[in-house]
């Protein structure tokens, strides 16, 4: 994946946050049976050495992993974590196993409570309407 909008679709998917990295799902629907991946790292994580040394180990992870235990016509992202660069890779591989495992049993569209959004004293509720 490389387009923007591909990223920010993804991000409206179904997410496994893991110590390492977060990975986000989302099922394209436009019927090719094709797996994408993107990679997305940002400053807050290190350099440029560390951000791509953080995407080369996402890159082949990726590359093991989805096309036995991803799912077929979606878009897959990692984004990657503080302290992911540290993790020892065959914990990173066990972690985003374990992750799209969570993925493939969570259903495809649960709606989201708006009661449980965090940070907002009047979920639910117009902000007016709370004061």
């Amino acid at each position: 994946m490389v387009r923007r909008a591909d990223f920010l679709a993804a991000n409206r998917g179904r997410r496994a946050p893991m110590p390492g990295f977060v990975l986000l799902v989302r099922e394209r629907g436009d019927g090719d049976p094709a797996m994408r991946y993107g990679i997305t790292v940002t400053k807050k994580i290190g350099g440029a050495v560390i951000r791509n040394r953080m995407k080369r180990r996402f890159r082949v992870l990726a590359r093991e992993l989805l096309p036995d235990h991803g799912i077929a016509g979606a878009d897959h992202v990692l984004i990657g974590r503080d302290g992911g660069i540290e993790r020892d890779f065959a914990l990173l591989r066990d972690e985003l196993a374990k992750a799209l495992g969570k993925i493939m049993t969570r259903p495809v569209d649960a709606p989201r409570d708006p009661a449980r959004r965090k940070g907002k004293p009047w979920a639910g509720k117009s902000p007016a309407s709370a004061r």
